[in-house]
């Protein structure tokens, strides 16, 4: 790690917070009216706790760096807390590993530690692109395996010729919360007994912040993907209304 990025890092790590306290999406019944329901998709595996977060079908690929902080090694439970809007329907706001069941009350955003800290403003970030509509999360040590998987897989195209047949079968398995081409799997990578879990990006393509969260005692104890800022997203459709 880069001395000089480290220290700028220290400096500006607090800028790169989240406003949001994204763990009340998973606690809440409702926020601002609009219904939540949180659902278990099963683990992510991470054998060296070097996380990486990416679209699984453009992004997810051999050489991609992980997040410089290191997460707790094992299996962890992945939850998508979803938002149920009659304007937008059921739309994936989060998504959160659960290191611990410790309570978050600080939320950093999670960087790889190329990124340029210059002239950062409140509110800003960097996130992951998503440009196939899904976001994934998975271990630097999984990684490769994919790599082979997908070399070996020999198809014209990743999705329609092999992902939309499972995501299909998750449909079928566990309708609850999806349409019915699939809004997430937990695939395990053949030949292996690595679990990547694969889920809808909120409102499709786009940049999406990623943060670590830490408890009273500053231990990590969650990583958490928003997807949907719920309170931003209704004053932007309160203001478009206003416009009209």
């Amino acid at each position: 790690m880069n001395e000089s990025w480290m220290q700028k890092w220290e400096e500006v790590k607090d800028i790169l917070t989240c406003p949001v306290d994204l763990e009340t999406y998973f606690t809440s019944d409702e926020i601002l009216e609009q219904k939540m329901e949180v659902m278990e998709i099963g683990n992510v595996s991470l054998p060296s706790g070097k996380l990486i977060v990416r679209d699984p079908l453009v992004f997810l690929n051999a050489g991609e760096k992980p997040y410089f902080l290191q997460a707790p090694k094992g299996d962890f439970p992945v939850k998508i807390a979803v938002v149920k809007s009659e304007e937008w329907g059921n739309r994936y706001a989060a998504v959160k590993v659960e290191f611990t069941h410790e309570k978050p009350v600080l939320y950093r955003e999670a960087l790889i530690g190329i990124e340029n800290l210059e002239d950062l403003n409140e509110g800003d970030y960097f996130g992951f692109m998503v440009d196939a509509g899904l976001g994934s999360i998975t271990d630097a040590e999984v990684l490769p395996y994919f790599d082979t998987f997908r070399t070996n897989l020999k198809v014209d195209n990743m999705y329609d010729d092999y992902f939309a047949e499972h995501f299909a079968q998750s449909f079928k398995e566990y309708p609850q919360n999806q349409r019915e081409l699939g809004d997430w799997i937990n695939w395990k990578v053949p030949g292996t007994d690595y679990h990547i879990p694969m889920f809808a990006s909120g409102f499709g393509d786009g940049g999406y912040p990623v943060y670590f969260a830490y408890d009273s005692k500053g231990e990590i104890c969650g990583l958490y993907i928003q997807f949907i800022d719920i309170e931003l997203a209704l004053s932007d459709e309160d203001e478009d209304g206003e416009d009209e």
